[in-house]
């Protein structure tokens, strides 16, 4: 089986989705606009990339954001920051041919102007083009370099996963699993804990917002939590930390259930609780491990060929469902990796 590119056309204009005021919390569409731009041309070192599919990622609300983050923030009145798949039209790069197909920092837009630094890998499996965003995305890669690199497993032990039944948390369960763990998945619905159960392959799940989690984690996990892969922050992470077994790992991939930032939330503290169960906290960007993107791919393609690894997809039709777009994924609403058809 060879990677087959899908049909697609070339319009005669680029529409854009851009950022026209910055958000107060989750990203809502009333803080992007619709616009309709000419189609750029490439400049020596450059390619320009026709979008097919636009991903939706939770670090998208940090990167329209004027608070403090890892990324600069998208400029006002600019296509907003995104990563997507998209085929080469025309190169003046030699490092890449018209008719590449190719996963990068493309924007949501039609078309994109793009260097070299902008592209994250090539995209050649043979799977689905709307499989290889979910499994290559920086959700599927995060999943697989978080865990292995700071969460590192081992064959018997507890793994707690906090939004489980997300884009990332989907694949931390089955990956876990397939390393021998024993799994528990905190999600926010009894439809989501079910599709833990039976789709991710996690031994239990919990639904935090019915359960009284506290009690509830001690009588599954009575010989304490190993590792701890946690997307949300907040009480769900206070609760499960004083859970945490000595030389335990926490895994700090998100902050979903802090509101905001400015100012800096407070809550209990929890450095007597690291130092006493002599915890290992680390925090985890993707894109600091781009050396390692290609090799994580290969091997969650294999996964996925095999048939031990399963995705599921959320796919929105059409660059007008984008401005709404994070909104449904901050608010649980999309069922597998959200992403925009064009």
């Amino acid at each position: 089986m060879r990677f087959q590119l899908p049909t697609y056309d070339l319009p005669s204009g680029n529409r854009q989705v851009q950022l026209v005021r910055r958000p107060q919390g989750v990203p809502l569409a009333d803080d992007f606009a619709l616009s309709s731009q000419a189609v750029p041309s490439p400049q020596k070192g450059e390619i320009l990339v026709r979008n097919l599919l636009l991903s939706v990622d939770p670090a998208q609300r940090g990167w329209a954001s004027a608070e403090a983050n890892y990324a600069s923030p998208v400029a006002l009145g600019s296509p907003m920051r995104a990563l997507a798949i998209g085929v080469v039209v025309e190169s003046l790069c030699p490092d890449y041919q018209a008719g590449d197909c190719l996963y990068g920092f493309f924007g949501w837009q039609d078309y994109a102007i793009a260097t070299p630094d902008q592209i994250i890998l090539k995209v050649y499996h043979p799977l689905p083009l709307e499989a290889q965003l979910a499994l290559f995305g920086i959700s599927g890669i995060t999943a697989y370099l978080a865990l292995t690199l700071c969460g590192r497993p081992q064959p018997g032990h507890m793994l707690v996963v906090s939004t489980a039944a997300g884009s990332v948390g989907s694949f931390v369960g089955q990956l876990g699993k397939s390393m021998g763990c024993q799994t528990i998945g905190l999600t926010g619905s009894d439809d989501k804990v079910a599709r833990c159960l039976s789709r991710y392959g996690y031994d239990q799940a919990i639904n935090y917002k019915t359960a009284d989690l506290g009690p509830d984690l001690k009588n599954r996990a009575p010989k304490g939590v190993d590792v701890y892969f946690d997307n949300t922050g907040g009480p769900i992470l206070d609760t499960v930390l004083r859970q945490m077994n000595v030389a335990g790992r926490i895994v700090q991939c998100g902050t979903a259930s802090v509101g905001s930032w400015a100012p800096t939330p407070t809550g209990p503290r929890n450095e007597r609780e690291i130092m006493t169960r002599r915890l290992t906290w680390s925090g985890f960007i993707v894109l600091d491990h781009r050396a390692r993107y290609a090799q994580a791919a290969d091997d969650m393609a294999r996964m996925a060929l095999d048939g031990t690894l399963v995705y599921d997809t959320h796919i929105l039709q059409g660059m007008e469902q984008a401005p709404q777009a994070l909104s449904l994924l901050y608010s649980g609403g999309n069922h597998g990796k959200l992403m925009i058809a064009l």
